[in-house]
Formats: structure tokens, sequence, C-alpha cells
């Protein structure tokens, strides 16, 4: 009872900014729900005078119910299907991640853009945008304004993708009577589900493809979301490290269970299940209401985030995250055509 007073507060706000912009995600899926909810968030907030009732379930909702999310999210993966399916792309896969993260890395560097809004620009833009993001950001124990940071560099640029992206693969001279290069191109140059969607969806209508375009773009997308298990392991062992060596400088007690992300070990459990029951004749499309569970909580989440989130400040400081973002997506572009030209695709 104590905990559903302290926090109920706070998950109903939430739920009454992200029920609307699940809704606008589903009607615009070009610009989706997670990005309504956090612009929603923003703006409401700058209007609440007293959060003190709200805050407890805030916090658990953009700390708690993201992890959740995430774990969610891996019942969407059959690894077997993914595997067998992108082994083409794989190549153009890894590529375009190392780019992204070797760009995010030199400019975190060299324009001193804080490390954990450039791991989320850098890991957003390389593996599936908004996902990604909600999956590292507890990894790294990034906080609100740094997730809202890092998700409206990569809606920018997921909005350009899929506006220009058709148009410039037609003066490229890709081919008009497969699908095969243009859905390539689409799943591993562009950041979000959804403006891979967009962006394969208008190739086809473009050219009458039906969905040939489609459904390779989202195999190529579904095989780079792999990247987030090796990545997010890596991140949260990294951070493990980091803090069992603060904690002994300080004397502090070591305490593995309190500083490793153990919610990125369910998610790879989750598809480790879905892979074993589809093995067995399990329909994949029984795991369909667990998937899109998971997507109505990260909009739940990116309420919260926004809600936590000071626009003006955001504004304010985005000059530098936005040239990463713009940096990593013309890399990830220009390495997408180079290896695709280099394997014989386009």
């Amino acid at each position: 009872m104590d905990w559903i007073k302290r926090n109920y507060k706070g998950l109903l706000l939430c739920l009454v900014i992200a029920i609307p912009a699940w809704y606008l995600g589903k009607a615009f899926p070009i610009i989706g729900g997670p990005v309504f909810a956090i612009l929603a968030g923003m703006v409401i907030t700058m209007f609440i005078k007293n959060k003190g009732p709200f805050e407890s379930g805030i916090k658990f909702t953009s700390k708690k119910i993201l992890q959740w999310a995430v774990v969610l999210l891996g019942f969407g993966l059959n690894l077997n299907v993914i595997m067998e399916t992108g082994k083409q792309s794989l190549p153009i896969i890894l590529c375009t991640i190392t780019v992204s993260l070797v760009i995010a890395y030199a400019l975190h560097k060299w324009l001193k853009i804080p490390e954990k809004i450039s791991t989320l620009i850098g890991v957003g833009s390389s593996i599936c945008g908004g996902s990604a993001i909600a999956a590292t950001a507890p990894v790294i124990d990034a906080d609100d304004e740094e997730v809202a940071q890092a998700i409206s560099v990569i809606f920018l640029f997921n909005i350009l993708a899929a506006v220009i992206f058709p148009t410039m693969g037609a003066a490229l001279g890709f081919s008009t009577v497969s699908g095969d290069a243009f859905g390539v191109f689409a799943g591993t140059a562009v950041n979000d589900t959804s403006s891979v969607t967009a962006a394969a969806s208008t190739w086809d209508s473009m050219w009458g493809l039906g969905s040939a375009t489609l459904d390779k773009a989202v195999t190529v997308k579904l095989t780079r979301t792999l990247a987030i298990i090796p990545i997010t392991l890596v991140l949260a062992f990294i951070r493990t490290r980091k803090e069992e060596k603060t904690d002994e400088a300080e004397g502090k007690k070591v305490s593995l269970k309190q500083i490793f992300p153990f919610f990125i070990l369910y998610f790879v459990a989750a598809s480790i299940i879905t892979t074993v029951c589809v093995e067995f004749g399990i329909p994949a499309s029984v795991f369909t209401p667990i998937k899109e569970l998971s997507k109505f909580f990260i909009v739940l989440a990116m309420a919260a985030i926004g809600l936590n989130t000071n626009i003006v400040h955001l504004v304010k400081s985005g000059g530098k995250p936005i040239l990463m973002g713009f940096c990593c997506w013309v890399g990830i572009t220009a390495t997408s055509l180079l290896m695709q030209h280099f394997l014989g695709i386009w």
C-alpha cells in the first residue's frame, strides 16, 4: 500500500501522456509514440508548479518500467531466423556499427561532449535508435535529460533519412525491380525501426514492389538489433569494474548485485526463450502481444523522461550532440553504400 501511495500519482500522469502518444505514434509512424511522449512530457512539466507528489512515480516509470520494456523487447527476437536471413547484411552491419561508435568516441574526446550522451548517440545511431537508447541508458546510469537529448538527436536524423533516402536511392541507381539493395541500405543506414519502415515502404510504393523492400529492410534491421546484446553487456562490465574500483578506493563494500544491470541478461533470456519456443513449433505470433507491451512501456518511460527534462536547457546544450548525430549518420550512410558496392549488392 505504501508503494502505491508513493507512486500512483506519477504513474497516472505518465499514463495520461503515454496513451494518446501511443495512438499518435500509430497514426504517424515516421515520428513514433516515444517522440510524441517525450515532447508532451517536456511541455507539460513546465506547467506543473509542485512536482513533489509525482516525483516518485515518475522516477519509477523512467527507470524500472524502461528496464521491463527492454526485457520484453527480447521476446521479439528469434535469433535463428534473424541470423539465417541476415547473413548477407552482417558485414555491412558490423562495419556501420563500428564506424558510428568510433565517430562518437572521437567527437566525445575532441569536442568534450559528455560521455553518457556520446555513448547514447553512438549506440542509438549505430543499432536501432530509441530501443538501443532505452536498453543502454540504465546500463550506463544516464539521467533523464541525457536520454531526452539523445532521443531528440536520433529523431531528427530519422525524419531526414525517411524523407531523403528514397529519392537518394533512385539518384544512385539502386535496382527498381528488386528491393534487395534499398532494403539493405534502409536496414543498415536508418536509425529507428519506424523510419526504416517508412523509407522501405516508400521505395516499394515508388516502384510497385509490393512489400519486397520492406521485408528485406525489417529483417536487416532485426539483425542489427542483435548488437544491443554484446554492446550493452560490454558497457555493463565496464561500468561494473569502474564502480568496483571506486567502492574499493573509498573503502565501501562491493556488491555486484547492486552494480550490474541484470535486466540485460533477462533480455537475452527472453530472446532465447522465443527462439527455443519457435523451434518447437510454437507460432511466433504468440509473442506479438508481449512485443506490443514492450513498445508501450517504452512510450510510458519516455513520458516520464520528458517530465524530468528541462526543455530550455535541452535546446541550449543541443548544438554539439546534434553535430555528433549528424557525423554518425553521414558515416553510417557512406559506410553502408561503400560496403554494398564492395559486396556487389549495388
